[in-house]
């Protein structure tokens, strides 16, 4: 299942990545949004599963933040919830970070930028919708 999540997670940043030079309503977002959908149908099996949804402000309220000993606010990785610790792990694929955790501001970017990602891809639906009617 670790393995199911992490294949999920990367086709997924992958195509919000994709996703975001594109404006809503532009027809190559199509297919894109397909995918999206697969893979929104995907996590409400998994999740049915383990019974268990978190929403992104219940994840920032569980999340542990600890000061380091160089004096840098770091993440207490094994507090991150699944899925977000796959979508975190997967939005910063090559960042830097202490042995010990990610860095905290690495994870508010995270965040910051999922709920922007989520707007856009509102804005995608939206259209979507209006154009099918």
């Amino acid at each position: 299942m670790a393995d199911d999540l992490r294949t999920r997670e990367s086709v997924r940043r992958k195509v919000l990545w994709t996703l975001s030079h594109l404006m809503p309503g532009d027809p190559q977002a199509a297919a894109i949004l397909n995918v999206l959908d697969d893979i929104e149908d995907q996590e409400r099996v998994d999740l049915n599963q383990s019974h268990r949804h978190v929403d992104i402000d219940a994840v920032r309220k569980v999340v542990l933040i600890e000061r380091h000993s160089s004096g840098i606010n770091i993440v207490d990785e094994a507090s991150i919830p699944q899925p977000w610790r796959e979508r975190f792990l997967q939005a910063n694929i090559g960042s830097t970070r202490l042995i010990d955790g990610p860095y905290a501001h690495d994870w508010e970017k995270f965040l910051a930028l999922w709920q922007a990602e989520m707007q856009h891809l509102d804005a995608h639906m939206s259209a979507r919708r209006e154009r099918q009617r």
